[in-house]
């Protein structure tokens, strides 16, 4: 039994200005084929999938060159037309020259955006089913996060996409991958999937499965598997970041054979995702940043620290709102992690820079309207160091102490710091500070508050122009009408 591994994915902010070309996705590590891509760490899909595959006696994994997550993470705009034809020319190829295959396993996100092409990870499917013919099977692996309706399971047999947020079933789900695919290799599983794509729209920062009602729509979902074995519920949040014809929630079922059951439950789960939608896109409390600033300094003075400040709005890691907020109030023992500035990066690593040297820069701002402007910092640097693993981007950083205990992080690229451990690898002592400023919008909540770490959280976003922010309304769609989706101009749906 012969099995292709592919991996090709991106999380595509389409508002901002810097496309994710070819060279972002080409670093040590990237493209990656054979037993590198089959034993990659870089992902968690990947490794659930290949783990769990050779479990089963007889088969045989076949990595085929794929490009891994671009050295910018999350923080570029559109992937190029030519990035997206000249890395599937290349799988394409190889999928001719390797084969026949059983079966391919392709390791998406679900949310990549290109120019020219509406649904990015459909017309990849639709291309290897091309190659690989009518017999062989397709599964992929998804972010719950992805953009997607009935276009890519015309082509592919499976998809399972994660159901936590943060994701804690990345590894789960290559492995529910793996097995339903060697078992419809073997004719043991007969794929019957439903798609119904429900008119929501929501920020990702509302769509933490931690607590209610996004933990009561994936509760759900699992009382679904639960009860009806061989069911997979896959529930899709949605990017509105990705400027695309399907972006929105979706709910996909699939069944060993049973497509009138794969119906019910897609209907049942589709109108419970409708009855809660008031609450699904106002689940979370975001307050201005000049409020956070202000709430955290009061909730040190009463000694209710550590507090965080999570700036979820900014998707280019180069805004400084937050940064400007917190010196006019003078801070202490605050740490942020980070503010991105590449060009300042590169420039200080050309330089040579060390520890210890003086530090007396600009910062941050420009990368777009949602930026703000660059910010002043007086200090000297303490650390310099590569980009820790799960942050999101590649890169090194530079730390710098400006006084009364502060240090701010400047970054190659957006970094979003998740696990209170990544601090500690990149050389902190978390005891150190009182105040931790970052970058991210839901996935933190793993290493900040399901550890305990933190009694105060800040949701924050800026009044100014914005990229990210909850104010949906404001962003230039192109491809999608905001009037098609809840809370706007939507008020009833009969899946």
């Amino acid at each position: 039994m012969r099995i292709a591994v592919l991996h090709f994915s991106h999380e595509t902010v389409t508002f901002l200005p810097n496309d994710t070309n070819i060279d972002d996705f080409i670093y040590p590590g990237s493209p990656c084929k054979g037993e590198e891509l089959l034993s990659t760490k870089a992902s968690a899909y990947v490794a659930g999938f290949v783990k769990c595959a050779r479990e089963f006696p007889g088969v045989e994994l076949v990595g085929i060159e794929s490009p891994l997550f671009p050295k910018t993470g999350t923080g570029s705009g559109w992937v190029t037309n030519e990035a997206f034809e000249h890395f599937v020319g290349i799988m394409i190829r190889e999928l001719k020259e390797q084969g026949p295959f059983d079966g391919v396993y392709i390791a998406v996100h679900g949310a990549m955006a290109v120019r020219g092409v509406p649904r990015p990870e459909a017309e990849l499917a639709a291309r290897v089913r091309n190659v690989v013919g009518p017999d062989a099977f397709i599964a992929a692996t998804f972010d719950p996060h992805g953009n997607e309706d009935e276009a890519f399971l015309k082509a592919a047999d499976l998809a399972f996409c994660v159901k936590y947020y943060p994701h804690y079933d990345m590894h789960l789900q290559g492995e529910r991958a793996a097995r339903t695919l060697v078992r419809s290799i073997r004719g043991e599983y007969r794929p019957q999937a439903v798609c119904i794509k429900i008119p929501i729209i929501s920020p990702t920062v509302m769509q933490w499965t931690g607590a209610s009602p996004w933990m009561d729509v994936i509760q759900r979902a699992l009382v679904w598997e639960a009860r009806k074995p061989d069911t997979y519920v896959n529930v899709f949040f949605g990017f509105p970041w990705a400027d695309t014809p399907d972006a929105g929630m979706t709910v996909q079922v699939t069944t060993n054979g049973n497509r009138e059951l794969a119906e019910a439950v897609a209907k049942d789960m589709a109108l419970a995702i409708w009855r809660q939608r008031e609450a699904l896109v106002s689940a979370a409390k975001v307050y201005s940043i000049d409020e956070g600033v202000d709430m955290a300094k009061a909730s040190v003075e009463k000694s209710v620290v550590p507090v965080v400040i999570a700036d979820h709005s900014d998707r280019s890691g180069y805004a400084t709102w937050v940064l400007k907020s917190l010196l006019d109030r003078a801070p202490q023992r605050t740490l942020i992690a980070s503010v991105a500035d590449g060009k300042l990066v590169t420039k200080l690593l050309a330089e040579s820079v060390k520890v210890g040297d003086a530090f007396d820069y600009d910062v941050g701002g420009l990368a777009d309207e949602s930026a703000g402007v660059p910010i002043r910092i007086k200090g000297t640097v303490v650390s310099i160091g590569d980009a820790p693993l799960g942050s999101g981007g590649q890169g090194k950083w530079i730390a710098v102490d400006f006084a009364n205990g502060n240090v701010l992080v400047v970054s190659a690229f957006l970094m979003q710091i998740i696990e209170t451990a990544q601090l500690e690898d990149m050389g902190f002592e978390l005891s150190d500070f009182d105040v931790f400023i970052i970058k991210s919008r839901v996935h933190f909540r793993r290493g900040f508050h399901d550890s305990g770490f933190s009694p105060c959280i800040l949701l924050v976003e800026p009044d100014q122009p914005f990229v990210g922010t909850t104010r949906l309304e404001g962003l230039t769609y192109e491809h999608l009408n905001l009037k098609n989706y809840y809370p706007y101009d939507v008020e009833s749906f009969n899946p």
